[in-house]
């Protein structure tokens, strides 16, 4: 009787846990794995990545942007350790990610053989999950608990199989689980509803810093914001959750964030935290009754002192308050944060006006809002970049997809590429400085190998811009920041992709025009100003040099200085 090898009911299982692509590279110890997944082409697609780095980080990204796993797969030793930095990335921002390794052949582990790395020691602090499979008649049981464990702890599983038990087949008697994960809703009890509104109703200058856990709640969170008379304050993973320029919203927080979302902070009496774990505590009240929701009840006054806390799906939280929740007649403290922000959206109006040369790169944001979709998927980079986006890009619909905590450069590429995989009828664009896109530039062939049209806005100042400028705040000299680049447009034609180079002001909106309507994937590389840093106008260099790192909070406070995340 013919019996299907390991690496073939891989791929069924695979195929009922409706996985429909996997990123990755081919190589000795996947190979059998490979031919496998070659039978199924038509039900999993295989994306030929140039770097298992970008492999993994573009399967995180796929999994930030639907909530569905994202799968990569790599050989041995050099292979599996690219992976890293793509995994760690997943695990921090709480993304379920399967990752299919191979290893050397069973009989050589031990011996110290060509490619052998002890892969369980290597990814034991990224999993959730982490398994080497040692007979093919394991392989259906742990391939199903491995998915059902990323999904169900928003994580990593590491499988890792030996190249000969992926060609061998699997007994009639091997143990075969369901491929299923059950979702739990969690819904906070009583009396700590009880005691919620009670600090709810105490409260007269309360604000709400709402995170990606309050996106599935969006009308919720305004119609509570309403009831509450209070501003609506966004972590940066939570950009989105409503539109940048909706009356109650007053932008991020930190050190990326808005000087209006920081007073508020300051003048704060209740703190309502939704679905964050907010880390710098620096920019959060100093003493303020606080209300906490989460599904975690780790996070639950992990971060920041508590009175009440709320474990509980945002929305369905949120429901039961408005249930209880008396109108609060007294509009004075919303009022004065939205006149704030008013004056704040028109000093970065303002600034995005300014027609200099090099090209300001708060202009090149502005012009590319005139040109994105409202359902646009938006991958933005880490660095300045991060920066400008989150200041001056005015969220509507689109998808924001970020590395937020481990904040590695490079990121923007890679999640363009999941991003028109996941939505390929939607608009898809990468924000990058050159710093980042230098690091992971090598995958816009794979953008174009799978025809997957997108734009690549690299902000291009010749330097790796935040550390120069954290240097210099530092009160150091600046050193080892300047980048030798390429003509990045004449790369993208030499990729089989479109390139445009913009250098002047007038330039820039007729060349984004072009670029948006390109079929093929583009490059607009953009000539910035390397002195813009992301500050405030009226502050130079001269004026934040020497100031350490204590110092932030204080020139913050006095509307001096507003610096990005180190």
């Amino acid at each position: 009787m013919f019996r299907k090898n390991a690496g073939d009911v891989l791929m069924e299982l695979l195929i009922d846990w409706n996985i429909d692509h996997i990123y990755g590279m081919p190589g000795d110890s996947i190979n059998s794995i490979i031919e496998s997944l070659r039978k199924v082409e038509d039900k999993i697609k295989f994306i030929q990545i140039r770097h298992e780095e970008n492999g993994a980080l573009a399967a995180s990204s796929y999994a930030k942007l639907t909530g569905k796993i994202g799968v990569c797969t790599a050989i041995a030793g050099p292979g599996a350790i690219h992976l890293l930095n793509g995994l760690y990335d997943a695990k921090l921002d709480g993304a379920p990610l399967l990752a299919i390794c191979g290893q050397v052949e069973s009989d050589l582990m031990g011996i110290d053989y060509f490619q052998e790395v002890n892969l369980s020691r290597l990814f034991d602090d990224v999993a959730v999950y982490n398994q080497r499979i040692t007979s093919a008649e394991q392989l259906p049981g742990v391939i199903n608990q491995a998915i059902r464990t990323a999904y169900a702890k928003s994580g990593v599983a590491v499988i890792t199989i030996s190249d000969d038990v992926q060609k061998a087949e699997v007994e009639k008697g091997a143990r075969f689980t369901s491929p299923v994960v059950i979702k739990p809703k969690f819904f906070p009890h009583q009396q700590d509803l009880i005691k919620a509104e009670a600090l709810l109703r105490k409260s007269k200058k309360a604000v709400i810093l709402a995170g990606k856990g309050a996106r599935k709640a969006s009308a919720e969170l305004v119609e509570f914001a309403e009831r509450m008379a209070c501003p609506i304050v966004l972590s940066l993973p939570g950009k989105g959750v409503i539109p940048d320029k909706h009356p109650y919203c007053l932008g991020g927080l930190g050190l990326i964030g808005t000087k209006p979302a920081y007073e508020a902070m300051k003048e704060a009496d209740t703190l309502i935290l939704i679905g964050t774990s907010f880390p710098f505590t620096g920019f959060l009240p100093e003493k303020a009754r606080t209300l906490q929701i989460d599904t975690n009840p780790v996070q639950i006054g992990k971060r920041y002192p508590i009175d009440v806390g709320l474990v509980g799906e945002a929305k369905e939280t949120l429901k039961e308050l408005l249930n209880v929740l008396q109108v609060k007649e007294d509009q004075t403290f919303l009022e004065s944060c939205q006149g704030r922000m008013a004056d704040w959206w028109a000093k970065m109006e303002k600034e995005e006006k300014v027609e200099n040369v090099p090209i300001k790169p708060q202009s090149v944001v502005k012009a590319l809002q005139e040109v994105t979709s409202s359902d646009a998927i938006i991958s933005c980079d880490v660095g300045n970049v991060t920066v400008w986006m989150a200041r001056h890009f005015r969220m509507t619909n689109q998808k924001f997809v970020i590395s937020s905590w481990l904040a590695t450069l490079g990121c923007g590429l890679p999640g363009a590429i999941a991003g028109k995989i996941a939505y390929p009828s939607r608009q898809v664009v990468a924000v990058c400085g050159d710093g980042g896109f230098t690091m992971t530039m090598n995958d816009f062939v794979t953008a174009v190998k799978y025809d997957l049209p997108m734009m690549v806005i690299v902000l291009n100042n010749h330097k790796i811009a935040m550390i120069k400028f954290e240097q210099e705040v530092m009160g150091n000299a600046e050193f080892g920041t300047n980048l030798h680049n390429p003509n990045f447009a004449k790369y993208a034609e030499s990729c089989g992709g479109v390139g445009f180079r913009v250098e002047k002001p007038e330039d820039l909106m007729p060349t984004l025009k072009k670029a948006a309507l390109q079929s093929k994937p583009c490059i607009v590389d953009v000539v910035v100003d390397a002195n813009e840093a992301p500050l405030p106008s009226n502050l130079t260099f001269s004026q934040a040099k020497g100031y350490a790192q204590h110092m932030i909070k204080e020139l913050f406070s006095e509307g001096k200085l507003d610096l990005p995340p180190l």
